[in-house]
């Protein structure tokens, strides 16, 4: 692949299907046009737990247009076999919808109304009836009599003894609230049985693997006789990563009625019929020597999970364990069973919440020796991975911090806080940094090099934002030699090759790299055709000093002889070429991750405690960049997102019966134009081959770590006061 030419990758292209998504012919999950399809709309528990007593269908059944109401009283009993996969946590009992009384938490699904209009079932749904023996829900974090699951501990070294001996000695709690994933497109979902299979059309980050084997799971069938279409998602940020109860809500309604069913959530819907970010509780007891070296660090963290499922975020653990040279480390990590819906991972899971608390201690206990927030960082900087002993496969935080220092202009920062007005306002800086651990997982993808020289690329992948459809012509276009204008990838179709979920940072890597394979493949299947033929110009040559170009085969030291793929394939009687790359990834003696350094300014209403950002800067060690412009897509979309997280969204629960209160769009706030200042990103010139043939680390999920505790550090240095609780309100700062 080295003497082959790179023309398209690391191009800042625009998205192929850009066209598509502004005109309007992009289909999302509830667009798709199935002919005979009826409507479903979804009653939803108004208890946070009990049971239900009794359900009055009938003023419902007897409206025009109403097909069928159906409840735990009169669905049939489901499979529900066991599902390892399809993200559904460990060592729990998934919800299973309509088969039985109990109400485990306020907007459980508890009947659906099926009509032939949106319109019939939507009144059918208000006309359900349903009463419960109510019991008082347990929803608060903060409840220290809320049972736990058994922690997940981690220690190295005495971190009690060392805390206990050392110079500085700190403690802090940090708080983040709930937060909600708010994509554009609502989940949905349209279900149409053919006899014994079954086809949806759904909005899922995890086309085979997620909807397809849950479905198989649910309805005891063989998972080749679900087929799941998802050609385009509005929006995710990992709410698309289980197989929520509405799916399977279409799915049965389709078969009770014999009639295709579309099901799509309410914005109020999506806060409770799908998952999200946890809230913590997270306490950091540190010590450090007086030159800045931190000796101890112990981790207390709480989160919520549901009762009847365990969820907990592994990413919590590794920013404690080997962000920083901490020889002693002890971590305890306990979930809070509640009465409330399954978290699920979202943007940054674990990893943007715990680099909130450690980056915010650091914060703290660099104003506490006097020693700048960059410099402490440096001090504390491990040559290799603490954890494991571990070489890092790239690791080029120093490089982060003097570039976004340089770029920052924090050497013109005055480190005294509150020392810095603009009128009114007072004016802060902050930095943090952010770390990702590199994931890959097998994939597979079908490469199809036609006689007229185009090629088809096909993978059952997703593209929830990052630009897939793009980035994948990016690689194919490279490894086939054709210009972009020639390669079609498409994706989100079960039928196709088989591909991991499309999240936590891994499609670029594991999708992109088995669309390498497969396209270098096929290129040399080409090569050794030609070589081998003796009408063809290359006759002889030895295929190692064959290149492509713009589609045409040719000695890379003298281009003008060869030729192009359609006169090689036509000469020999060849319609095409055609192979499935697959990557596997392989066991690694290195800690790869991708890293971010994060700086923010902030201006505080002196009298009003209001917040606005000014400016923020992200410089990234990602490793090879596919895709410059998609990449400033991520790294924007996730600054954006951490304005978000520090100073804005909170889902606010009313303890009394479970309700979410802000359950719409104009309560829980999200960053609108307005709250966005000017943005910044750089990326380090690096590729880092131990992860993965492309070079890639991932950058989706980086990008949205060490913004929270930026901004945050940036209100202390502004205001003097330190905030330790997300989101940060005027309130707080009065």
């Amino acid at each position: 692949m080295s003497l082959q030419p790179k023309a398209a990758v690391g191009a800042p292209l625009s998205r192929v299907d850009g066209r598509l998504k502004v005109t309007g012919g992009a289909d999302y999950a509830a667009d798709h046009d199935i002919e005979g399809v009826v409507h479903a709309v979804i009653v939803d528990a108004s208890i946070g737990r009990g049971r239900i007593t009794g359900i009055d269908t009938g003023a419902a059944e007897a409206q025009p247009g109403v097909l069928k109401v159906i409840s735990h009283r009169n669905a049939p009993t489901l499979a529900y076999r066991d599902n390892p996969g399809s993200n559904n946590p460990p060592g729990g009992r998934r919800l299973r919808v309509f088969q039985d009384d109990q109400v485990l938490f306020h907007g459980q699904p508890v009947a659906v109304a099926v009509a032939t209009t949106l319109e019939a079932a939507q009144h059918a749904a208000s006309l359900v009836e349903v009463t419960y023996d109510a019991q008082t829900p347990s929803t608060d974090l903060s409840d220290d009599n809320a049972p736990t699951n058994t922690p997940v501990t981690y220690a190295r070294g005495d971190a009690q003894a060392a805390l206990a001996g050392a110079d500085v000695r700190m403690e802090m709690t940090y708080r983040l609230a709930r937060n909600h994933h708010n994509p554009m497109e609502p989940h949905a979902t349209i279900a149409r049985w053919d006899g014994d299979r079954l086809t949806v059309w759904d909005k899922t980050q995890w086309v085979i693997g997620g909807t397809q084997t849950e479905l198989a799971a649910v309805f005891g069938i063989p998972p080749a006789s679900v087929r799941v279409i998802s050609p385009f998602v509005g929006g995710a940020f990992g709410s698309g990563l289980r197989t929520w109860p509405h799916v399977t809500v279409a799915a049965l309604a389709a078969r009770e009625t014999g009639r295709p069913v579309k099901v799509v959530l309410s914005r109020r819907q999506q806060y409770f019929g799908t998952g999200f970010r946890p809230a913590y509780e997270y306490q950091v007891r540190l010590g450090s020597a007086r030159n800045g070296r931190v000796s101890a660090m112990i981790h207390a963290i709480r989160s919520e999970t549901s009762t009847y499922e365990p969820y907990g975020e592994g990413g919590i653990l590794p920013v404690g364990q080997h962000l920083y040279s901490t020889p002693n480390v002890s971590q305890t990590y306990r979930t809070v069973r509640l009465d409330v819906n399954t978290p699920v991972p979202m943007r940054g899971p674990g990893f943007a919440t715990a680099s909130y608390a450690v980056e915010s201690a650091m914060d703290e206990l660099s104003y506490e020796l006097g020693i700048d927030p960059i410099e402490l960082r440096l001090r504390n900087e491990p040559e290799t991975d603490p954890a494991n002993g571990n070489s890092f496969s790239t690791r080029r935080l120093r490089e982060c911090y003097t570039t976004g220092a340089r770029e920052f202009g924090w050497d013109r920062r005055n480190p005294k806080p509150r020392s810095t007005r603009d009128g009114d306002w007072l004016i802060g800086t902050g930095m943090a940094t952010g770390v990702y651990h590199t994931l890959r997982a097998p994939a597979q993808a079908r490469i199809r090099l036609d006689a007229d020289g185009t090629a088809l690329v096909e993978s059952a992948t997703s593209d929830m934002g990052p630009g897939t459809y793009t980035s994948m012509s990016q690689v194919a276009a490279d490894a086939l030699g054709l210009p972009m204008r020639r390669v079609t990838f498409r994706l989100g179709d079960s039928l196709m090759p088989n591909a991991p979920l499309h999240g936590g940072s891994l499609t670029m890597a594991s999708v992109g790299s088995a669309v390498l394979g497969g396209g270098d493949q096929v290129r040399r299947q080409a090569i050794e055709l030609a070589v081998g033929d003796e009408q063809s110009p290359l006759y002889g040559v030895p295929a190692d000093t064959v290149v492509v170009r713009n589609g045409r085969l040719h000695v890379r030291d003298d281009p003008a002889r060869g030729e192009t793929y359609q006169q090689l394939l036509t000469r020999n009687n060849r319609d095409s070429l055609e192979v499935v790359g697959s990557f596997t990834p392989a066991q690694s003696r290195f800690t790869t991750e991708a890293y971010a350094a994060v700086f923010a300014e902030v201006a505080v209403d002196a009298r009003l405690g209001l917040v606005r950002v000014r400016r923020m800067l992200g410089v990234y060690d990602a490793g090879r960049i596919v895709s410059p412009k998609l990449a400033d897509s991520q790294a924007l979309g996730g600054l954006v997102g951490g304005i978000g997280q520090a100073l804005l969204e909170h889902t606010v629960t009313d303890h009394r019966d479970g309700r979410i209160v802000n359950a719409n769009l104009a309560d829980y706030l999200v960053p609108v134009n307005a709250d966005i200042p000017d943005l910044k990103a750089i990326y380090l010139e690096s590729e880092d081959m131990e992860a993965d043939p492309l070079g890639v680390k991932g950058i989706g999920e980086v990008v949205l770590v060490g913004v929270a505790p930026a901004i945050a550090n940036a209100v202390h240095h502004a205001t003097g006061r330190r905030v330790r609780d997300l989101p940060i309100t005027a309130d707080a700062l009065l």
